[in-house]
């Protein structure tokens, strides 16, 4: 089982944090959450400031800083987005750079030789693709380097989260993976049931279609 931090993963909570980090960070523990992920795209204020805060809380912090194209809100380049994010690499346990980013290998090898965790991460706010691309996404983010592959589809029926959840019942390798909106919103418990290794949840508003509150998702999870 892939760890991050102190952290091993087995169908834990993340509480994805923008706004007023700290407090969100803070309010977040309080919820249940078993780690944190910071998202540097969102935030308002100094990000290394903020890290330091988040430290002092006792839960693993992942960072992120997501590309537009990918759901993020990054309005810099995308040279930027990577100086960014290798700079506050030390700071942190985990990092999640997208499968698609040009300089992904770059952020790999930094990461791995840091001793970091790495999340590559791949989404589609269209559709679900056929199972057989899923699998290529999946075995092309652990030839890239993974140690966790994420990968978020938007399904347009209940049949394209079915095809999710057999991906990540199959999956020999640490996955996590969510089906976003409405239709995909019981993926964010059920597909840790199926060997999702980490589930998102929010603190005071969702940074992803069809996010559950932290201590929603802990109670579910609980009772499951």
């Amino acid at each position: 089982m892939v760890r991050i931090g102190s952290l091993e993963l087995n169908k834990s909570i993340v509480a994805s944090i923008g706004k007023a980090p700290v407090d969100s960070a803070i309010k977040a523990k309080t919820l249940g959450a078993d780690l944190l992920e910071l998202r540097i795209d969102l935030l308002d204020t100094d990000a290394r400031h903020v890290l330091a805060e988040l430290k002092k809380l006792g839960l693993p912090v992942i960072i992120t800083n997501r590309m537009k194209q990918e759901g993020g809100a990054w309005a810099g380049s995308e040279y930027e987005r990577i100086r960014t994010l290798l700079s506050l690499m030390p700071l942190a346990d985990a990092v999640d750079i997208e499968l698609c980013a040009e300089e992904r290998d770059t952020v790999v090898k930094k990461a791995k030789s840091a001793g970091k965790t790495v999340i590559i991460s791949a989404h589609d706010f269209l559709g679900t693709p056929e199972l057989d691309v899923m699998v290529g996404i999946i075995r092309e983010s652990f030839e890239a380097g993974a140690d966790i592959a994420k990968l978020a589809v938007m399904p347009q029926s209940f049949e394209d989260v079915l095809r999710l959840f057999e991906l990540t019942l199959h999956s020999k390798e640490q996955v996590c993976t969510i089906a976003m909106g409405d239709i995909g919103k019981h993926s964010r418990v059920i597909a840790p049931v199926y060997g999702s290794v980490m589930t998102y949840g929010y603190v005071n508003k969702p940074t992803a279609p069809g996010q559950l509150r932290v201590d929603e998702l802990k109670s579910i999870l609980k009772l499951l």
